[in-house]
């Protein structure tokens, strides 16, 4: 199953038939994807899923309907663990960005947690899962799939949001102090943490 958030609200990509509760079920064949996507943006749908035998299917025709964005994130833990969140917008989040062309999205991951927050000395330590969501720019929805990826630091500098970003401030979170900034995050990055 997949998880698309649409305005901080989930739309299920499934290939498994649930009783209808406090959710509307689509049927890929006959469902105006669009209309859904709106409907959401329009705070009218809170939850919706999205069916079909083959999810993977679901994915695809998301795609062909929807432009994609491709971005790269990192979930960045430094010689406390404590890990580097951003706020930006009135929320917590991590740092990520859009990849640029012929560049690794491995790399696209690291170049964005260093643009958007001066940490360097990064490596790579595990690749994490991939979050959908599904934004408005100029009138135009787009499909951001982002690719995540844990990082470990020795940096020991003080982190700097990248200000051109509306980047607020760049803090290194404890546990007890993530728990709290999750509150006011997104549901995708909530995702990455319930591992």
């Amino acid at each position: 199953m997949y998880k698309v958030f649409v305005n901080d609200k989930p739309l299920f990509l499934t290939n498994e038939i649930v009783k209808e509760t406090d959710f509307q079920l689509f049927l890929l064949e006959s469902a105006d994807i669009k209309q859904v996507i709106v409907k959401m943006f329009q705070n009218k749908i809170h939850k919706a899923y999205l069916y079909h035998p083959d999810e993977k299917e679901i994915m695809k025709t998301l795609k062909t309907k929807i432009p994609v964005q491709k971005a790269g994130g990192g979930l960045v833990y430094n010689a406390k663990n404590e890990v580097l969140f951003i706020f930006r917008n009135g929320k917590w989040d991590l740092p990520k960005g859009g990849t640029e062309k012929g560049e690794a999205i491995e790399d696209t991951a690291m170049r964005e947690v260093e643009e958007e927050t001066g940490v360097g000395k990064l490596v790579v330590t595990n690749k994490l899962q991939k979050t959908y969501h599904i934004f408005k720019r100029n009138g135009r929805f787009k499909l951001k799939i982002t690719h995540w990826f844990e990082m470990r630091t020795n940096f020991d500098g003080i982190p700097e949001g990248q200000a051109e970003e509306g980047i607020e401030k760049v803090a290194w979170l404890n546990p007890d102090e993530i728990t709290e900034a999750l509150k006011n995050s997104y549901e995708n990055i909530k995702l990455l943490f319930e591992q």
